[in-house]
């Protein structure tokens, strides 16, 4: 019996999958994404960036961080269409004869893995306040907005220096160097919750008062699970736009941290780190030092906003 339930439950979650999927293409939100070239070249080039960094040890040509096959009799080789290129490096290579390309690829992998995880704690905490602020109310929700006022008052970037810096300052710089990925995430999460808990504050004061709130009350639902399964899935929309503009914010301020020193260490760099060490080279005649992972950051924000800005106007009943 066991056996025939379970051969009789998979056809079971395939046809849920395959209705969902089939829900989903038949969607105002594809219909939008398909009649819209900004968006789907955005798309394009966001996946191709993901892509490159997720596999970048099977797409890089070289590993610019492997000093067994750095040599430094390469180093400052033009790109391969200047005088003196060289075909094993597409883009050049930089004072230390490491390869421009590889070493984008390897940056890009750097900076969105600092930067999802930084938007993935954001969320997390600012969903998780605002749920309780907005459900609650009262004293609970003085206390959350209050704290998130506070917070509005300083940039962004100034908060994610304190954290950085507070943690430089009480951890030993060795553990420091072990754990610097944990502490940009922290520090970069901590300087976004405040617009996710604010929106979902906002959509959870008008989702508390609808009738289906009050039926869950009714039937003696706790008010945690209310929360979690009834209102959240109500409020999510607004909280996705906020989560692609904030990716594109949070590369640029790992980039800003990297670049300032004070991120990502020597050791790992990241696209702002790049920047950083090929500013130095910039007027000697080496230019694409800087200029490669500089315009790969602008292409790789520029790519995640348009598809904010394309998911906000889709997911806006206003405009449809």
């Amino acid at each position: 019996m066991a056996a025939g339930g379970e051969s009789r439950g998979v056809p079971g979650v395939g046809a849920h999958l395959a209705d969902g999927l089939h829900r989903f293409f038949d969607s105002d939100l594809w219909h939008s994404f398909t009649r819209s070239p900004v968006a789907l070249v955005s798309a394009v080039v966001t996946v191709v960036f993901v892509g490159c960094t997720l596999f970048a040890p099977l797409v890089a040509p070289h590993n610019p961080f492997d000093l067994a096959s750095v040599d430094l009799l390469d180093a400052e080789i033009p790109p391969l269409w200047l005088d003196g290129g060289d075909a094993r490096f597409l883009l050049g290579t930089d004072d230390q004869g490491r390869d421009v390309l590889s070493a984008v690829i390897y940056g890009a992998r750097i900076s969105l893995g600092v930067s999802f995880a930084a938007v993935l704690l954001a969320m997390t905490l600012g969903i998780s306040l605002g749920l309780l602020s907005g459900y609650l109310g009262g004293t609970v929700d003085a206390v959350i907005m209050r704290i998130a006022d506070v917070q509005l008052t300083f940039p962004a970037i100034l908060i994610a220096l304190l954290i950085d810096g507070l943690s430089r300052s009480v951890l030993p710089r060795d553990l420091h160097s072990d754990i610097w990925f944990y502490v940009l995430v922290l520090a970069i999460g901590l300087s976004f919750w405040v617009q996710y808990a604010r929106t979902v504050r906002g959509s959870v004061m008008v989702e508390r008062n609808k009738e289906y709130v009050q039926a869950a009350r009714v039937i003696g639902i706790p008010p945690l699970l209310i929360m979690v399964r009834h209102v959240l899935p109500n409020v999510m929309g607004p909280v996705l736009v906020i989560a692609t503009i904030n990716l594109a914010i949070a590369v640029i301020t790992e980039a800003t941290l990297s670049f300032l020193g004070v991120g990502v260490p020597p050791t790992s760099p990241s696209l702002g780190t790049l920047v950083r060490v090929g500013q130095d080279f910039l007027f000697s005649g080496s230019w694409w030092m800087t200029i490669f992972p500089g315009a790969a950051l602008a292409i790789l924000v520029l790519a995640v906003n348009l598809l904010g800005d394309w998911l906000r106007d889709a997911l806006n009943p206003k405009l449809r």
